[in-house]
């Protein structure tokens, strides 16, 4: 890869959007498995092992990375699974696994020693000592920031850490501190940090009353659209509550993190590569995103930041709406 870019990391819920995002451009894929061992566990998504290596074949044919997340934590007693996802993505010659779990990066580390090791943001390493320790136990070669970091905060981490970083550059905001959300499993019974599903699409209900379409999980109504408004899937952070009489979105707004009119800010910080998020998304938003980014950081690396395509994913973006979320704390 040309020095001069910042490596873009582009989402693969499925193998059509892979190989749109190869196409469009992507310097590197991720994706998962279709079982409880990613963060995306939902029907119709992910890959199976011949799936992946077809994939990995196509990526690799045309430049570009496959990177394979094994992202969740394993139940007590149960890492088979995990396990049995580490040896696939390395039969199949993947680029690199982003793993989250000290016993499964125990495993990759000992079982595949020669496969790179990427953490994941489910680790939710945020500082230097936590991250030093994943460097010095499992010599893992990146790490995937949290969205709860400021550019100048990012900045500083990278000169401290001494590896490759990965930040987050379009798609939810994440509210939650990765890996440590809970409010799914409270209302579902399943965990979303081991079953790799927030808001499980078999508690899922869609409900119309009173001339609205309520959106539920489980016994719980999250949210509540009038016809024709656009209604997002009910995820509980994204809920909209009462409370004091007046219904508001307490945790999260529909609001997309969109960091392409700052990526020189990026840049200068020293980050290593932008992650897209959308993993459940489209193959047309796939394609969208991954063009529009190709282009911006094309334009970046020209020296030509003014042609950048900056205002051009607003239908993309989640509420059609844009934050620089975390990148830019205006409460300073």
């Amino acid at each position: 890869m040309n020095a001069r870019y910042l490596e873009l990391v582009c989402p693969a819920g499925t193998p059509a959007a892979l190989r749109a995002a190869v196409d469009g451009g992507a310097d590197a894929v991720y994706c998962g498995f279709r079982d409880c061992t990613n963060a995306r566990n939902y029907p119709g998504l992910n890959f199976d092992p011949d799936e992946l290596r077809e994939g990995v074949t196509y990526a690799h044919g045309h430049g570009c990375k496959v990177l394979v997340a094994i992202n969740t934590f394993p139940r007590a007693g149960d890492a088979g699974p995990w396990h049995r996802a580490v040896n696939q993505a390395a039969e199949a010659a993947v680029d690199a696994v982003i793993l989250a779990d000290i016993g499964v990066l125990d495993y990759a580390t000992r079982r595949h020693p020669g496969l790179r090791r990427h953490l994941s943001v489910q680790a939710s390493a945020a500082n230097a000592p936590s991250i030093a320790f994943y460097r010095e136990n499992f010599d893992i070669k990146r790490v995937v920031l949290p969205r709860v970091l400021s550019v100048e905060e990012v900045a500083a981490l990278i000169a401290e850490i001494g590896i490759e970083t990965e930040v987050f550059a379009f798609g939810s905001v994440g509210p939650m501190s990765e890996g440590r959300c809970f409010l799914s499993s409270y209302l579902t019974g399943l965990s979303p940090t081991s079953e790799g599903a927030c808001a499980p699409a078999s508690y899922v209900a869609y409900l119309e009353e009173g001339g609205r379409v309520l959106s539920k999980l489980g016994q719980v109504t999250l949210n509540s659209f009038a016809r024709g408004e656009p209604a997002a899937y009910p995820t509980p952070c994204k809920g909209r509550y009462v409370t004091h009489g007046r219904a508001s979105y307490l945790f999260e707004e529909p609001v997309a993190l969109n960091a392409i009119s700052i990526l020189s800010e990026l840049k200068a910080a020293g980050v290593t590569a932008l992650k897209i998020e959308g993993r459940q998304r489209s193959r047309a938003y796939v394609t969208q995103v991954v063009r529009t980014f190709r282009r911006a950081l094309d334009a970046l690396a020209r020296g030509d930041a003014a042609s950048a395509p900056v205002g051009q994913l607003q239908f993309e973006a989640e509420g059609n709406r844009e934050t620089f979320g975390a990148y830019h704390k205006g409460w300073r």
